[in-house]
């Protein structure tokens, strides 16, 4: 591994950083993908024994906070403004191996609500700290183990490249094409062939969604479908009907097309698309592609690494869990690997409960068996409380966490978390 960081440098006073983790859980529900601040709500605040400090919170103006969020990278009594005056900004990563020779910290920033895309922006962990990389036009960025083997990966959606696209029913985070990125000795490459089999999952279920009326009566439209008067429901109804059909196919076409299939990707549009517009979106396609995130990587295509064994997930659950809500550590109850420090969270987002109130629920308390990677993303989670549910479930793929650490690497571990819902 490039970049080593001691574990040392990442004891963190628990108190400071359990207590910042989020300012309430309503906070924390209310923020839009669950970043650490939205519009001047939520903090984060960690200071690593190198001297560096990682500060997330409300922008300040004449002394006093704002609505909007501000981040910033200390050292020496000096700082680094990461963002200022953004909608959101978020902590993705923190103390992480992207293979750039140095442990990083990476935000997202969101300048404005009505912004279509994020910023993604990573820095060195070493004094003083630099801005390595930046990539802008993804909906949501997220680091990750995708199939904990030691690998990261930065998985996002082309959002840049549906703007302006062909029509405003088009365009969108929602629909966007998956992209997934990894940096290889500080190079970053664009790696989405990788993963066909994700691919194939979210083409299964797009295929699965299309009427095939529906299909029919797009096929022979004029491909366009620009706006007209509806003067009746059911005119406003079909029109409803081809616009999603449209979205549909073009989903299909994109999935294909990233995930290094363009024999496929054409192939399914003369399947699907009115002929006489073929040629026109074809290269609307294309055009789209290439002024997305797409023309920001070193590469097109990288060797895949040795699929090898997977990483080894080192067990802590000897230990009593802790409710990183509380701000206290819970007393050991065992032994463990020594070496290794626990995941500590940065983002923990718990969502009411399917079919509960927040009265249903005071003074709960869940306890979770969580798989963390080496990015610090929860990879699997587990709990016979019947309290886990699959609303539950779903908000655990947003959490962050500081990983564990054994010696100088981040790795990945299993835990028990209790977490408390108690509003």
């Amino acid at each position: 591994m490039s970049g080593r960081f001691p574990v040392s440098l990442l004891r963190i006073a628990s108190l400071t950083i359990l207590a910042l983790v989020c300012s309430g859980a309503t906070l924390c529900n209310a923020q839009t993908d669950s970043v650490v601040c939205a519009h001047g709500s939520g903090s984060f605040a960690v200071a690593l024994q190198t001297g560096i400090t990682i500060n997330v919170g409300a922008a300040r103006k004449d002394g006093l906070a704002t609505r909007m969020c501000q981040a910033t990278v200390g050292w020496d009594k000096r700082a680094i403004v990461v963002a200022d005056a953004a909608a959101q900004v978020d902590v993705d990563a923190l103390g992480i191996d992207l293979d750039v020779k140095t442990p990083v910290v990476t935000f997202q920033v969101k300048r404005a609500d009505a912004d279509c895309c994020r910023t993604f922006l990573v820095y060195s962990l070493q004094k003083p700290p630099k801005l390595l990389r930046t990539i802008t036009g993804g909906s949501f960025f997220s680091t990750a183990d995708t199939d904990l083997r030691g690998h990261i990966e930065i998985w996002t959606r082309d959002a840049a490249a549906l703007q302006g696209f062909d029509s405003p029913n088009v365009e969108g985070p929602d629909v966007a094409p998956t992209v997934v990125l990894r940096f290889v000795q500080g190079r970053l490459f664009d790696v989405s062939s990788q993963f066909q089999g994700y691919f194939d999952n979210e083409i299964a279920g797009l295929r699965s969604e299309l009427n095939s009326g529906d299909l029919r009566e797009f096929k022979n439209s004029d491909g366009r479908l620009l706006p007209t008067a509806h003067f009746s429901p059911e005119d406003l109804r079909r029109s409803e009907n081809l616009q999603r059909t449209k979205i549909k196919v073009l989903q299909i076409v994109r999935s294909y097309l990233y995930s290094g299939r363009e024999q496929m990707a054409w192939s399914s549009l003369e399947e699907m698309w009115p002929a006489g517009d073929l040629n026109r979106i074809r290269t609307a396609i294309l055009g789209a592609r290439a002024k997305g995130i797409l023309a920001q990587v070193d590469s097109l295509s990288a060797p895949a690494p040795s699929r090898g064994p997977l990483a080894k997930v080192f067990d802590l659950r000897s230990e009593q869990p802790e409710d990183p809500f509380v701000g206290k550590f819970s007393k050991r109850m065992g032994p463990r690997e020594p070496a290794v420090t626990r995941p500590v969270a940065i983002l923990i987002d718990r969502r009411v409960p399917e079919g509960k109130t927040e009265a249903d629920i005071s003074g709960s308390e869940v306890l979770l068996d969580l798989t963390i990677d080496s990015a610090g993303k929860v990879r699997s989670v587990e709990s016979a409380d019947p309290l886990f549910d699959a609303t539950f479930r779903d908000s655990t793929t947003r959490w962050k966490f500081i990983p564990a650490f054994n010696g100088h690497d981040p790795v990945a571990s299993r835990i028990f978390l209790f977490i408390s819902l108690k509003r």
